[in-house]
């Protein structure tokens, strides 16, 4: 039996919350307000960033789990499920929920580069923890959107709100900046452990099988989400994800274009490729000879 809360609209999640609904595709929720409650899942129609005051509870999110602390920013895009562990302990909410509906930001700017803020893709162990100062521009973009939201709607007051929350948006992505540079030596390991998978992924039989590794695979394997898998990659070599993949890629490529007893066709098989012209068109761009021209070249 499917016991997820289902909340499509804003007012549904406001009167859960026992907040008022101030405009229909936005609002800033005080979730001290909410009446005590066991944890449940929940799906959710809209964007929503939890800003988490006091430990709560074990957070479900997609696979994983995560113990919330205080000053955490979780990023929920519309039409993910999450929720609280459910364990029959009736807890007391606190914190804020900024919500906003899809509705709320086409044609604007932000809804033009909303696609662009991964971190609504990540998963809840890769959480945005604040410092206090950081906490506190948060806190305080929040009061300028409720307040417009308090104000009786007039001409300037979607473009006030809709600025106010992309400018948030940028807070949060220089804020993970922060922590990629801050939580470095944690993350330090992720290139080792990704070009030990992609070698050892070469060196069996998956490629033929499987065919050629993905990010969504990658990330997958190392426990992470494709967006924040793909965000610390680009932050520490300088090359996106799928780049970083493909440079593995023609590297072994080229080790295996100079065995004489393989044709190119064969050597494109055993990376993974369906077809052999595509091998052929990737090399050439990344390296500026086709594998023939490349092998003849090196005789």
């Amino acid at each position: 039996m499917d016991n997820t809360r289902r909340f499509n609209t804003i007012q549904e999640y406001n009167d859960f919350n026992n907040n008022e609904t101030l405009h229909p595709l936005v609002s800033v929720v005080d979730l001290s307000k909410a009446s005590p409650r066991t944890g449940s899942k929940m799906y959710f129609g809209f964007y929503t960033i939890f800003l988490k005051d006091v430990k709560c509870g074990d957070i479900v999110y997609g696979r994983h789990t995560y113990d919330y602390q205080q000053g955490t920013l979780v990023f929920i895009g519309p039409g993910q499920v999450a929720g609280i562990n459910s364990t029959n302990d009736v807890y007391q909410p606190k914190g804020y929920a900024l919500i906003f509906h899809p509705d709320l930001v086409h044609g604007t700017s932000l809804g033009r580069h909303i696609a662009g803020y991964n971190f609504f893709g990540y998963q809840s162990n890769e959480a945005l923890h604040l410092s206090e100062r950081e906490r506190n521009i948060v806190l305080d973009l929040f009061s300028k959107i409720k307040y417009e939201l308090e104000q009786s709607i007039d001409r300037y007051s979607r473009k006030l709100i809709v600025s106010n929350i992309e400018l948030f948006l940028e807070y949060c992505r220089r804020f993970y900046d922060r922590q990629f540079i801050t939580r470095e030596v944690a993350h330090k390991s992720l290139v080792d452990k990704l070009e030990t998978l992609l070698n050892d992924y070469f060196e069996s039989d998956k490629p033929q099988s499987n065919g050629l590794p993905s990010v969504a695979w990658c990330a997958g394997e190392l426990h992470l989400s494709p967006g924040y898998f793909g965000d610390l990659i680009k932050k520490q070599t300088g090359m996106s994800a799928l780049d970083y993949i493909q440079s593995k890629l023609i590297e072994v490529a080229k080790e295996k274009v100079f065995d004489p007893e393989k044709t190119v066709s064969e050597v494109a098989f055993e990376l993974g490729f369906k077809y052999p012209q595509h091998f052929t068109r990737l090399f050439k761009q990344k390296v500026g000879q086709s594998p023939v021209e490349f092998r003849t070249s090196k005789n």
